[in-house]
């Protein structure tokens, strides 16, 4: 007994090296990520199952030395030793697929004798590796979004098992063993399919671009921009929230991220000027949520939607669908704050423009410049991956004019390795997805669902969106939303077609709940964050987004029932600009009296009979088409709205 404090001096000595360790190697390997990925997409070194091995490795490595097997022991030496038995198992898998992926894949000759084309007939040591692989991938997933998506993981590969048992309404099939399942879903098209080569070729770049952006004092200035336009409104910190996150989510894509980035300047402000912290969270989450719908970056769903969207579209069109939604989204988000601030008679966000922080212009200069100077390139014809290193580039020469923006190299080391913090989840979750995916390849469920659907998409457009809807946000709240749309769009992109409407209108509905799903109770992500920064009621400020948020879960049905707010035609060709217009008005009348609604305020208190005749009012113009009877209902229901709050303007001139 005598000797224990020595014994743990020495132990605690260890621990302290180890992590110390780790921690250093972390921060190497996410500059490593970084680096690899601009060289790999940029060049033709390695294949694309190589690229997409090393790919998922670092991240993979990255997640078991960030996130502990057991987070509240992650001090304990024991627990520290597992996650480094997990980073060797991770390289032994993926390394194995790197070095091994022609012989895997791809039939060769050596003296006569033919080697390779090991897909179907693998060796034993092949199984053992995608055995290995598959336990990584679910572990590391589990670390970074919870037990949803390893579940549904395993519903998937359950139901490979045990086809032939499944009753005629669950899809039936002949049944494979686990040394198929563990083939299709490793070895071959699974992991490293679609799903982690889009996290490669585009998303993660755009997350470390947004992180360059941000060490230039972008997010500082757009924050005080927005409060610079809005210092004399009422509400102003809470249109602040609305407009700053809209223009940083466009570029991280995450709701969550996004919400604890803005949200730890905007929620305060919200506070400081009256508004209560359920509502100052659901603020700042319903904002966040909708930046990933504001073109031109989307937190790159455009360039998701280049992969999946058939016909092919190009992103010039995308980003033209994307603007009237993303921007009526916005619009009734302000509308709402706005009402909601007269209602509670909340403070201006400050008494002149001199109160606040002052901003070097050249950081918006930077900020814009590199916006402009992406879609330019996607213009004139560069890839997206390409473009978005060049913009990279441009980042850093363009900071290097000002001290105020100028990016040291410590600064890039600091964008990498946040970015790498950021990008980790996606690529677990789209391993894991991919996992997800090969069942559904190898089983043929992905034809047998659609199937299943296709006569409610010809009967009953309405109930196949509901369902589609229904499935996107369920699983939106345990999944990234980009990885969301991925497996959605996979699992039932066939039925697409079907819906009587451009297809890139229905590829836009499943994107949009798939973002709509982190204002989305019981499992609101972005409302969570917001509600701790906050320090609210969570399922109090998780309702609250919701119903800030509600345009967002109504402009999908509009636009797939009238393409004209996407600038498009049911054909999928370019509607003429004086439908486009009138589609907007329409709109922009539904949102109107959709905020009112929401907020129980429009120019004074609305009455609860009021506010409900205008919500159903509102929900007619958004559910409806712009023909026969429907067409009348739709002109009805703008007439009542108009009625309504023309007499609740009547109300306050005589008071």
């Amino acid at each position: 007994m005598r000797h224990r404090p020595n014994e743990d001096l020495v132990k605690g000595d260890t621990q302290s090296t180890l992590e110390k360790g780790l921690q250093a190697i972390y921060q190497v390997l996410a500059v490593v990520l970084c680096v690899f990925i601009l060289v790999a997409v940029n060049t033709t070194i390695l294949d694309q199952t190589p690229n997409l091995a090393i790919f998922g490795m670092l991240g993979l490595v990255l997640v078991f030395i960030q996130r502990p097997f057991v987070l509240k022991w992650r001090d304990h030496i024991g627990v520290r030793l597992v996650d480094v038995a997990f980073c060797l198992l991770t390289i032994f898998a993926f390394g194995y697929v790197c070095i091994q992926s022609e012989p895997l894949t791809q039939s060769f000759w050596v003296g006569g004798s033919k080697l390779g084309d090991r897909a179907g007939s693998e060796v034993g040591l092949d199984f053992v590796v995608g055995l290995v692989g598959l336990i990584v991938v679910l572990e590391a997933t589990r670390r970074t979004i919870g037990w949803t998506l390893p579940i549904l993981c395993g519903v998937f590969i359950l139901y490979a098992f045990f086809g032939a048992s499944m009753p005629d309404g669950l899809f039936p099939h002949r049944g494979f063993d686990w040394q198929r399942v563990v083939s299709q879903t490793f070895l071959q098209n699974g992991v490293f399919g679609i799903a982690l080569r889009v996290m490669f070729l585009y998303v993660f770049l755009f997350v470390l671009f947004g992180t360059l952006l941000e060490q230039t004092g972008a997010t500082g200035y757009i924050i005080n921009m927005a409060r610079r336009i809005f210092h004399k409104s009422p509400g102003g910190p809470a249109k602040v929230a609305v407009l700053s996150s809209g223009l940083m989510g466009s570029l991280s894509g995450s709701a969550v991220a996004n919400t604890a980035t803005t949200g730890t300047f905007t929620i305060p402000l919200m506070k400081s000027a009256g508004f209560k912290p359920e509502t100052a969270a659901g603020v700042e989450a319903a904002a966040s949520s909708g930046g990933a719908l504001m073109p031109p970056i989307m937190g790159a769903g455009a360039y998701m939607m280049l992969e999946m969207v058939e016909p092919e579209v190009k992103f010039l069109e995308i980003i033209k669908a994307a603007i009237i939604p993303a921007v009526l989204y916005y619009v009734a988000l302000l509308l709402s704050v706005h009402f909601q601030a007269k209602k509670i008679g909340a403070k201006v966000g400050a008494e002149n423009a001199e109160e606040l922080e002052t901003r070097h212009p050249f950081q918006g200069l930077v900020f814009f410049s590199a916006f402009v100077i992406l879609i330019a390139l996607l213009v004139i014809g560069y890839t997206p991956f390409r473009s978005v290193s060049l913009a990279l580039v441009a980042i850093l020469l363009l900071s290097a004019f000002n001290p105020a923006t100028r990016v040291s190299a410590q600064g890039v080391f600091d964008a990498m390795i946040r970015a790498a913090r950021s990008g980790i989840t996606l690529i677990a979750a789209a391993a894991c997805v991919g996992i997800i995916l090969g069942v559904v390849y190898l089983t043929g469920i992905g034809t047998k669902l659609p199937n299943a659907i296709q006569p409610l998409a010809q009967d009953n457009t309405l109930l196949a969106l509901f369902l589609m809807m229904v499935s996107t946000i369920i699983l939106g709240m345990g999944l990234p939303s980009a990885v969301c749309y991925l497996l959605m769009a996979t699992l039932i992109g066939t039925v697409l077609p079907l819906l009587g409407t451009a297809p890139l209108a229905a590829h836009l509905f499943i994107f949009y709940f798939g973002m709509m799903s982190m204002v989305t109770p019981p499992v609101a992500l972005a409302a969570y964050t917001a509600a701790a920064i906050a320090k609210a009621d969570v399922m109090k400020s998780g309702f609250v987004a919701f119903r800030f948020a509600l345009v967002g879960f109504a402009l999908p049905y509009a636009f797939v029932l009238r393409p004209e707010l996407l600038m498009l035609q049911a054909d999928g060709h370019a509607a003429g600009i004086g439908p486009i217009l009138g589609h907007v008005a329409l709109a922009l009348v539904a949102i109107t009296g959709l905020a009112a609604s929401v907020t129980g305020f429009a120019f004074t208190i609305l009455t609860r009979p009021s506010r409900v005749v205008l919500l159903a009012a509102s929900l007619v113009v958004f559910f409806t088409r712009f023909s026969g009877v429907q067409l009348t209902m739709q002109l009805a229901a703008v007439l009542v709205i108009v009625l309504l709050l023309g007499l609740n303007r009547a109300k306050v001139r005589a008071a």
